[in-house]
């Protein structure tokens, strides 16, 4: 085998020991860069950006609670790490969404994809519908890159990182399965 391959493989097993540090760390670059493109890129998010945020911000509270309990044999640890879970594939699913979205093989919300203004019928009602539409579309891709948009890279990371931390955490329980855990 060679020798850069031997990280790899050590980093690996790492995660699947400890896959809560994969979901903290992932959902904490996933955030950073996000909010680095909002800030420094001057990018605003729109209404699916913040659902996907939302998701990303419980998969990094629920994975730092996680490591402060850091004993896979304790009993609330282990809800925490499949609520963890849970959490990573609804951003799977929200990501997923936007890309759908993006990629216009669906409609998203209607404050979010469409021009807000149908249905108007006296200048006091469009002006309404004028002020709840968002700046940012949904359907429009802000920024992308090899054709793949920022919510298609969430959608791609958070669903390899959810496959493997539920890969993980199957292998503790099946390991763990007949033991006496307290």
């Amino acid at each position: 085998m060679s020798n850069y391959r031997k990280p790899i493989l050590k980093l690996i097993c790492h995660f699947v020991k400890h896959p809560m540090q994969l979901a903290f760390l992932m959902s904490a670059a996933l955030l950073a860069g996000a909010y680095a493109f909002e800030y420094i890129g001057g990018l605003t998010p729109c209404d699916l950006c913040w659902w996907q945020r939302y998701a990303l911000m419980a998969v990094l509270g629920l994975s730092g609670v996680s490591l402060l309990l850091d004993k896979a044999e304790h009993a609330l640890y282990r809800v925490m790490a499949w609520t963890t879970n849970i959490a990573l594939e609804v951003s799977v699913v929200t990501a997923g969404y936007h890309v759908g979205v993006e990629q216009q093989w669906w409609k998203g919300p209607d404050t979010c994809t469409s021009d807000g203004l149908t249905g108007a019928l006296d200048m006091d009602s469009m002006f309404d519908n004028l002020m709840n539409v968002a700046l940012v579309r949904c359907d429009e891709i802000a920024w992308e890159m090899f054709g793949i948009s920022m919510s298609g890279y969430n959608f791609l990371i958070s669903l390899g990182v959810s496959l493997f931390v539920t890969y993980a955490l199957v292998k503790t329980l099946r390991k763990n399965n007949g033991k006496t855990i307290s």
